[in-house]
């Protein structure tokens, strides 16, 4: 018997530590659950209201089991209390109160008993495993691991990483590229979250930062921080654009990450499954940086819009398709380097836009100010664009002009004034016939003009405007990229528009978040004038009242 009991002990303590080796866990959290499966057992033979405890020594095997109880004067629960009589049996100096050990045999498992205690252990090990994988991987994101396809399920590339599983979802898969089952391959952690299934680990091929840890891998520079790997973009398996900048003036950056006779960029090239990769000497000046983007198209000039964050790029006509590129790819990839909107036109296109904008200013400075055709070209030449720009402009700047005198800069100066004064009156008029209230006049960084295009938009009371978040306020529309000849077909087709291309009701104004957070404050500020202000002791009932409800939004949101 006895040489069977410690066969037992021996056969438990390797199973704990078989188990411990091969799921790479603590062996003690492997002696817990056997220990938790034990102690369920005995709960079904002795009685599931009594509080059994199982202790399971890891070095010998020895196991004890006992049930707690609670001494006590008159018992209520015979499961889990005992009078001081029966105690002081158990143990010689038991007392009221206190909580003793009724040593119990051990339990003989039956089948149903082993089959349950070998679920509760394998649960056990199974969530002790997941735990260990997540605290593995879960500080991982952004670095490059190398895997064996184990299935492809619904598109979904599963990898086996080892010591966990990682997923390369359909749309962080390069295009076109075959997935085999046994096939080794190199994917980014793009992140990693805990699920109750266990950790999900997804990887990628697909995002840029993937071909930036393939070049630090290959060029030795950017892993030591000689060059910089600026900027990134990619249209995975076609084509990609990445801009590098050398911290070092005898090391020319696009060289390095070239390589001898291109070794370098082709070890990259060929991961990608043979993605065209240029690599670009990045530069602080935009303007700079957005030609070279462009290549291999030749660029006329760029004019930069930086309130607006775009760019346009006039190219000879002959340039137009190679700037854009197939589907306009080149002009994408250009935009998603730089950050920027890029819109390309001919040298014919700009001109006739020019031309366009001159005619109109013109016109807008001859009928506003009452003067000659000659005279308003001779303003738009000189760089005014807005009647704000005559009327506030310094004296000096006008009569600095040739041809000017501050005689004739002050009568200029007068009736763009006039002129301002005169919209701001149809506008005024125009806003009050839409019902707008006067007080929304008082508002700080509202011109008339705007009152008119928040009355349009339903906005006519202290309350709609202050009920508006400041994005919805002040958001600048995203416009849809520019209607564009293919180099190989038909023009693009202008997407459908979103509704964050929307933007906020004032957006086309160019205020800034701190204008329209002013603005927002200054509508709500009625909404607090009304509230009685309270002194000494009537107003602590109203801090507990706060106190009392912040407490008991914590309590929700846990």
């Amino acid at each position: 018997m006895a040489s069977a009991i410690s066969a037992n002990k021996a056969e438990l303590i390797a199973i704990a530590n078989s188990v411990a080796s091969e799921k790479m866990i603590d062996k003690a959290i492997v002696i817990e659950a056997m220990e938790e499966a034990i102690q369920k057992s005995a709960r079904n033979r002795y009685g599931a209201e009594n509080d059994i405890r199982a202790k399971l020594d890891p070095q010998t095997g020895d196991l004890r089991l006992w049930r707690v109880v609670e001494v006590v004067e008159e018992v209520e629960d015979y499961f889990k209390q005992v009078d001081l009589t029966a105690a002081q049996k158990l143990q010689d100096d038991a007392k009221i109160g206190d909580f003793i050990v009724d040593p119990l045999p051990p339990v003989d498992l039956g089948r149903i008993d082993a089959q349950s205690a070998k679920q509760v252990i394998f649960q056990k090990v199974r969530d002790a495993e997941r735990e260990r994988q997540f605290e593995e991987f879960k500080d991982r994101a952004g670095e490059v691991v190398t895997g064996v396809i184990k299935s492809v399920e619904f598109g979904h590339v599963i990898v086996n990483l080892g010591r966990a599983e990682g997923v390369i979802r359909r749309d962080q898969q390069i295009p076109r590229e075959a997935a085999r089952v046994g096939e080794r391959i190199r994917a980014l952690i793009s992140k990693v979250e805990r699920n109750n299934r266990g950790p999900q680990i997804f990887l990628t091929r697909a995002h840029p930062d993937f071909m930036r840890k393939l070049f630090a891998q290959e060029v030795p520079e950017i892993y030591d921080g000689i060059i910089e790997l600026k900027a990134a973009a990619r249209d995975p398996g076609s084509r990609a654009k990445i801009g590098v900048i050398s911290h070092d003036s005898s090391i020319d950056p696009v060289g390095a990450c070239v390589g001898m006779k291109g070794s370098r960029v082709q070890a990259v090239v060929q991961e990608l499954q043979g993605e065209k990769i240029d690599i670009i000497p990045w530069s602080d000046d935009i303007a700079t940086f957005v030609v070279n983007a462009l290549q291999p198209a030749t660029v006329a000039r760029v004019v930069l819009d930086e309130e607006e964050g775009r760019i346009e790029v006039v190219v000879p006509d002959d340039q137009l398709s190679l700037a854009i590129g197939r589907r306009g790819q080149n002009v994408r990839l250009a935009s998603q380097l730089t950050g920027h909107q890029i819109d390309i036109m001919t040298e014919e296109e700009a001109s006739e836009k020019s031309s366009k904008e001159f005619a109109e200013r013109s016109k807008m400075f001859e009928e506003e100010l009452d003067v000659d055709e000659t005279l308003s070209q001779l303003l738009v030449a000189e760089g005014f664009q807005e009647l704000e720009e005559v009327a506030y402009v310094p004296l000096d700047e006008l009569a600095a002009i040739e041809g000017f005198d501050e005689e004739l800069g002050g009568e200029l100066q007068s009736r763009a004034k006039e002129a301002l004064d005169r919209q701001n009156e149809a506008y005024r008029t125009e806003r009050r016939e839409l019902g707008v209230e006067d007080d929304l006049a008082t508002m700080p960084h509202l011109s008339e003009q705007m009152l008119v295009v928040l009355g349009k938009g339903g906005i006519k009371t202290l309350d709609d405007l202050a009920d508006l978040a400041t994005d919805e306020l002040i958001a600048k529309k995203r416009e849809a990229p520019r209607r564009r000849q293919n180099a190989d077909g038909p023009p693009m087709r202008r997407p459908a528009p979103r509704p964050e291309d929307k933007g906020g009701v004032l957006g086309e104004f160019g205020l800034t978040e701190e204008q329209g957070n002013e603005i927002i404050m200054a509508a709500r500020a009625h909404w607090f004038e009304d509230e009685p202000e309270e002194t000494g002791e009537e107003a602590a009932p109203a801090a507990d009242e706060t106190q009392a409800q912040e407490a008991a939004n914590a309590d929700s949101d846990q």
